[in-house]
């Protein structure tokens, strides 16, 4: 642990907004930032002693910040959107990768409250980072019914396209109309690189509207062209979205695409992995990264996993310890490579033991890790994060670091034998039957270690003298 802490130690000295983007041969800097999940209800509820509407009945101390047992008050979206001008004023563009509502059931809210509170984080986005480009993703909370997203024009994607036409060009507009995905290339000038944001809430295994179809909106075959179109432009892509592929680490055999929705993604990818410089998504809350192979094995692409703005603890079945501190994240970007990242936490437990919003500054949020030093790789390429995987799965002190990145340092148990398996295949694997193989073989592995070291113990202890 010790080369980790010093790495960490080494970042809070030279913290990577210090240079200015953009300032070192093409290289630039974002902001990812991603379910924000505001809840208009908490500091009424907190007041009256009540639990938060987001909080399913749980009790439990509604701090003046946020609670784990709850989704974001303003507060603390404003303590977010405050570091983050503090931290990187000026980036090349802002990602944000949806789910701004609530974890409510569906009668409480509807497409009125929806559109609000949509139009009350553009705003927040807007005033922070006045003239910026972002780029931003409907998750499936920000619809209604939530999830049920259709592959055609809706009343929803006509208002969100009017609420981002800032940020969205006359070409993108028709296209987010029709199914809330788009294309644009990246704003520095003479960039060879392209942000393709996808409506993946269309593959979501709980959206019975596109159940049934093959190519809701048409998007695959869209992405397919744009994808050929960009390697004739010899342009790098950033696929972006908010519901992703592949497996849920904190909840064994959870996947969030339907099958074959998650297959033609994955033959998307690797077919067009040389222009698909990297890719970025939200929605588990937590801070991870999943690799694409090629058929023979080779890495070709990584996608990364942001955690969560929201604290909200996860009610899904099976889950332990399923809240997050929450996070936010700088990209170091260039042309062709995710070069470094940086991820920001706030200590929700320490900052709830300030003042309340409007008596105090705002609490502190901290660097939690890079990529780079906290790894010890040269960036964040496929290769590259290939070996991140290869030292999380052969040093427990890796794993162990890793685990409490998921988190964004809310859960601080140790990574044992059923954890690791589940984190590591949900990695390695976003192929459901190449996943399903993983667990058993894995699992299979790991009860016979343990059967050989309770062999070895016994052992041992035999030979030990009496």
């Amino acid at each position: 642990m010790q080369p980790l802490a010093q790495s960490v130690a080494l970042l809070l000295l030279c913290p990577l907004a210090a240079a200015l983007p953009g300032a070192r041969g093409g290289r630039g800097r974002f902001w990812h930032l991603t379910d924000l999940h505001w809840d208009p209800g908490y500091e009424a509820a907190a007041a009256a002693g009540r639990p938060c509407p987001s909080g399913s009945a749980r009790s439990g101390p509604a701090g003046p910040w946020g609670s784990y047992l709850c989704d974001a008050p303003w507060a603390l979206l404003r303590s977010a959107a405050r570091a983050m001008r503090d931290i990187l004023p000026a980036p090349d563009f802002v990602l944000w990768t949806g789910d701004d509502t609530p974890h409510v059931p569906n009668e409480q809210l509807g497409e009125e409250k929806v559109l609000n509170i949509i139009a009350n984080l553009t705003s927040l986005i807007k005033e922070t980072f006045p003239g910026t480009k972002v780029y931003a993703a409907m998750g499936n909370h920000d619809f209604h019914p939530k999830n049920q997203f259709p592959g055609k024009e809706h009343r929803i994607y006509n208002q969100t396209a009017e609420l981002w036409r800032p940020w969205l060009s006359d070409a993108s507009l028709p296209l987010f109309r029709a199914g809330a995905f788009y294309s644009e290339k990246l704003p520095s000038p003479g960039t060879r690189g392209r942000m393709v944001v996808l409506n993946t809430n269309l593959y979501y295994d709980q959206n019975d509207e596109t159940a049934a179809e093959e190519d809701p909106g048409g998007q695959f075959q869209w992405l397919e062209e744009t994808l050929t179109n960009a390697s004739r432009a010899d342009e790098m892509v950033y696929l972006v979205g908010h519901v992703p592929p592949g497996f849920f680490e904190k909840k064994r055999g959870k996947a969030w695409f339907r099958r074959g929705f998650n297959e033609r993604y994955l033959g998307i990818v690797q077919r067009h992995h040389r222009v698909i410089a990297a890719q970025f998504f939200g929605h588990h809350h937590t801070d991870s990264f999943r690799m694409f192979y090629s058929d023979t094995g080779s890495p070709i692409n990584v996608m990364f996993l942001a955690p969560g703005v929201t604290p909200w603890k996860t009610t899904l079945p099976g889950v332990n310890n399923g809240a997050n501190n929450p996070g936010i994240r700088v990209i170091d970007y260039d042309p062709d490579t995710l070069q470094d990242m940086v991820t920001y936490y706030l200590n929700l437990t320490r900052a709830n033991t300030m003042a309340s919003p409007g008596e105090a500054e705002f609490p502190a949020w901290e660097a939690e890790y890079s990529l780079t030093g906290a790894f010890q790789v040269p960036d964040g390429s496929a290769r590259s994060m290939q070996t991140v995987l290869e030292r999380i799965s052969g040093d427990p002190h890796y794993l162990q670091s890793y685990y409490e990145f998921n988190s964004a340092r809310y859960d601080l148990a140790l990574c044992k034998q059923e954890c690791r398996v589940d984190h590591l295949c949900a990695i390695r694997e976003v192929d459901f039957t190449k996943y399903d193989e993983c667990v058993k073989t894995s699992s299979a592995a790991s009860a016979a270690s343990g059967v050989w070291l309770l062999v070895f113990c016994v052992f041992l202890g035999l030979l030990s003298p009496q």
